[in-house]
């Protein structure tokens, strides 16, 4: 699909010489990029709903295990 969109200067004079040391079209450079912002948030998007439930069902759990579970939790690339 074709769609215009203004891009600034900047970014579009980088985005040219990237597009060029990677021998990608431009229109590739920028389909690729958008699935990769698209993707990130998406995913995002999914653990903040999963969170909103986490939040409104108890986990049974004793608040200082869920603290330490959460501490060690939080450390951990997903």
């Amino acid at each position: 699909m074709k769609v215009a969109i203004s891009v600034p200067d900047p970014i579009f004079r980088e985005a040219e010489v990237l597009a060029s040391a990677l021998n990608k079209s431009r229109s590739q450079l920028y389909a690729e990029a958008l699935a990769g912002f698209v993707r990130t948030h998406s995913a995002h998007h999914i653990t903040q709903r999963i969170n909103a439930v986490c939040d409104r069902e108890a986990t049974g759990l004793d608040p200082a295990l869920a603290s330490a579970q959460f501490k060690v939790l939080s450390r951990e690339t997903w």
